[in-house]
């Protein structure tokens, strides 16, 4: 089915995105789209997405990653090989808003689905490439993954200098990340052909996207070009920014202005560290952060989470407690909001999905169920005009 809100009630209402990118990066930014209103059409090989099996599943191709990154869609299962699919996705791009994919623009090309002939084909046409390095560099062409990218941007050396071994970050950093830089362009993209009524090309290359996202703090000393001091912002390297150990547990604590830093040694009983000249202003703190941070870890771990949390809201100073996984969706802010949400999947099953953190005053869309393996295929390439006929040439196991 389409979309349950109409175009008048969402922000991207009646723009068409044709979606051929699989695993993370690609179909997390299209998910944003959607969140958004846009009506994300799935172009899917026989097979499925890869991510369709990966996880825990109630049923066979419903499996958990793909249900975290593909709500609010519609799938289509074309077989690109086949001379008949390939039309069938040209005529979904005449009425296409954009198409994003995350092939090799040599593939691409070979099937004659490059930028320049569907952008002519289409000259409204918003045509993004999302590749794992930029076109003309030293690494183009090259496979790309979350784990490639997060070593190569230096996340994996930025663990490496604060727990003392190389190692990537526990969440697919890179291609979310990525997903959310490519969300933006397209965007851009459609805003621009609101004022001069032609789509473009575009890449969003995952390499260059991550060193961009990792070097806005960390190119640090770097920035002085005629003179480059040291690379990486000492605050968040050290190996003392991490939670605080109290007297029963954890706490979060950022006592980061003077004022914060004043009052919590001042009411810690420790006049004197709020007298140190080390500690005086955010320049001699970031001097001498592995110090300080030590200093306050011993004066935390003195009393228990209870007293911090309480002294810090008096002082008002961020704290919080850690939140386990399993302790998010109870979380008191997160449910009061209705941060997760169970939707129905039309056959009696619930699943829960995190909604849109976003909210437009203007924008309602609700959570969908993310579409089986070519749910829509029909119904929307009867919306492409294609007969019945044509349909049935494609030769696939779609449904009605």
């Amino acid at each position: 089915m389409k979309p349950a809100h109409s175009p008048q009630q969402a922000a991207l209402g009646g723009i068409r995105i044709l979606d051929l990118t699989t695993v993370v990066f690609g179909p997390y930014a299209s998910q944003v789209l959607a969140d958004y209103g846009a009506d994300v059409v799935k172009i899917e090989a026989p097979g499925g997405d890869s991510t369709r099996n990966t996880g825990p599943s109630r049923e066979a191709g419903l499996a958990a990653i793909f249900l975290g990154i593909n709500r609010n869609k519609r799938s289509v299962v074309l077989d690109l090989k086949q001379p008949a699919a390939r039309e069938a996705l040209l005529a979904l791009v005449d009425g296409a808003d954009v198409l994003m994919h995350s092939m090799r623009p040599s593939k691409m090309a070979k099937l004659g689905l490059d930028p320049a002939t569907l952008c002519a084909r289409n000259p409204r046409l918003v045509y993004a490439g999302l590749y794992g390095f930029g076109a003309g560099g030293a690494y183009d062409g090259r496979p790309a993954y979350d784990d490639i990218i997060q070593g190569l941007s230096g996340v994996a050396d930025l663990m490496r200098r604060q727990t003392g071994a190389p190692q990537y970050l526990p969440t697919i950093a890179a291609d979310k990340t990525c997903g959310l830089v490519a969300a933006h362009a397209i965007l851009a993209a459609l805003f621009q052909r609101e004022r001069t009524g032609r789509g473009q090309a575009l890449e969003v290359p995952m390499y260059e996207s991550m060193a961009s996202f990792v070097m806005v703090e960390h190119l640090y000393g770097g920035h002085l070009s005629s003179a480059p001091g040291a690379m990486g912002y000492p605050r968040v390297l050290t190996q003392w920014r991490r939670p605080y150990a109290t007297a029963d547990g954890h706490i979060c604590m950022m006592p980061y202005t003077d004022s914060h830093w004043q009052r919590f040694f001042t009411h810690s009983g420790r006049e004197d560290l709020a007298a140190d000249p080390r500690f005086d202003g955010i320049a001699a703190r970031t001097r001498h952060i592995d110090t300080l941070y030590a200093l306050t870890g011993e004066i935390v771990a003195g009393r228990d989470t209870a007293h911090w949390l309480a002294l810090c809201r008096q002082l008002e100073i961020p704290a919080a407690p850690i939140n386990r996984l399993e302790d998010l969706p109870d979380d008191p802010h997160l449910r009061s909001v209705g941060l997760f949400v169970d939707v129905d999947d039309g056959q009696g099953q619930a699943y829960r999905y995190v909604r849109s953190p976003v909210r437009l005053a203007d924008s309602k869309v609700a959570p969908a169920m993310a579409p089986r393996l070519g749910e829509h295929t029909r119904e929307v390439l009867r919306e492409a005009g294609l007969s019945e006929a044509a349909i049935a040439e494609l030769a696939l196991p779609i449904n009605p």
